[in-house]
């Protein structure tokens, strides 16, 4: 009897104990849920112009996002690496075209093809992402690239008109110069790695030499040390750059930040700034802002659209909630949302023009009857785009290096 009554204290006393431990000790912590994670290319107001679009997608999923700023010249060389891994380190990433469509037939970009739907973008917007029947990513908005910006109150102040010419557009540079109406050269090199300046030579090509001369640049039909090519570089841009040409200096400064840039052309240390449509929204007020093409190239002229593409890794830790950001990230909604702020054109149907400012507006309807080109080097990507990044910077030092430049460009172009 005694041997009974041991056994079952026993078993109460185990039985307390337990669950005393069960509820008295400290509970396990909740597991972590990682935010979706998503990289892009902008900062600063930039940024702050596109966290709206991420948050509309949070509101309306309950998806709650991480934003990281890194680059795409340096994700150029990083991510081939985390994917050598089978790792990725995001769940959304942008990066141009010609990296996305190149690493998705290798496997490292989701198929997106039941994700995003052609007929919500305009005719070819997705083009660039295409193999087959696959669609290795997305087209955000786009920014355009439609020639040189300037303040009309200044043009008006010094009762300077628009050329129609490429003699007129001459003698709007000399004149500028000759008057000492700013504090430094007529036009401002916008410049960070290189690539602003590749986007005037985008320009130049594409109104002297026709949209079919950067189409065939791309397609690897017509080189860069052909005849056609080098004359449009020659007859128009290297003039003026060249001093005692068309200005007794060079008409353009030499390199400079694109970004600080914006601001000094703005006070009047320049005139004239080539950029994307980007920079309607970095100014103020951007009522006073205009924008002029060369004038007298061929006709129809190109002008190039740059979209920001996004993908998938197929690493994506949350594969299923990325497809929805890209899902939304080419509806009517998102990009309605980020025209509104300037600086941004819709590659999607829909979005209707009384979204865009003024200033935006203007330039969505001057799109019409023009070529719409891809931005080159980006079509072209990989390691080229870092050489003809860098002799550009080198043909704006030394313009006298023309052919150097040109052949040093031929040569870094891919098989």
């Amino acid at each position: 009897m005694l041997v009974v009554v041991v056994v079952a204290l026993l078993l109460v006393t185990n039985v307390v104990t337990a669950l005393a431990v069960y509820y008295l000790a400290p509970a396990a912590p909740a597991a972590t849920v990682q935010p979706l994670r998503v990289i892009g290319p902008w900062s600063g107001p930039e940024k702050d112009k596109f966290l709206p679009v991420l948050n509309l997608f949070k509101n309306t999923t309950g998806i709650n996002y991480e934003y990281i700023t890194t680059r795409q010249e340096d994700l150029q060389s990083l991510l081939p690496n985390w994917f050598a891994a089978r790792r990725a380190p995001a769940d959304l990433i942008f990066m141009p075209s010609s990296f996305v469509k190149t690493y998705g037939t290798q496997g490292h970009a989701a198929d997106l093809a039941g994700t995003v739907s052609e007929s919500n973008y305009a005719a070819g917007a997705l083009d660039p992402l295409k193999d087959g029947s696959k669609i290795y990513g997305g087209a955000y908005t786009g920014k355009v690239k439609p020639g040189f910006w300037y303040r009309q109150s200044f043009f008006a102040a010094h009762n300077y008109q628009v050329p129609t010419t490429w003699t007129g557009f001459e003698a709007l540079l000399r004149q500028i110069e000759t008057d000492g109406s700013v504090n430094n050269t007529p036009i401002i090199s916008g410049d960070g790695v290189g690539w602003p300046l590749s986007d005037v030579v985008e320009h130049f090509l594409a109104t002297y030499g026709g949209p079919n001369m950067n189409k065939q640049i791309v397609a690897k039909t017509l080189a860069w040390t052909s005849t056609s090519v080098h004359d449009v570089f020659a007859n128009y841009l290297v003039r003026t750059l060249t001093p005692g040409v068309v200005c007794v200096a060079s008409c353009w400064s030499a390199p400079r930040q694109w970004d600080t840039g914006v601001a000094e052309w703005w006070k009047g240390d320049y005139a004239l700034y080539f950029m994307g449509s980007w920079i309607t929204g970095m100014v103020t007020p951007n009522s006073d802002i205009r924008v002029m093409p060369l004038p007298g190239g061929v006709n129809p002229s190109g002008v190039v659209f740059a979209a920001d593409y996004f993908f998938v890794p197929t690493y994506a830790s949350r594969i299923d909630d990325a497809k929805r950001l890209a899902a939304f990230l080419g509806s009517s909604a998102a990009q309605q949302l980020q025209v509104t702020v300037g600086g941004h054109i819709a590659t999607v149907t829909g979005v209707p023009l009384s979204a865009y400012p003024v200033v935006d507006r203007r330039i969505a309807e001057n799109l019409t009857g023009k070529v719409i080109l891809s931005d080159l080097d980006d079509t072209i990507g990989g390691t080229f785009q870092g050489t003809f990044w860098t002799q550009l910077q080198a043909l704006w030092a030394n313009p006298s290096n023309l052919n150097a430049v040109l052949t040093n460009i031929q040569a870094a172009m891919p098989p």
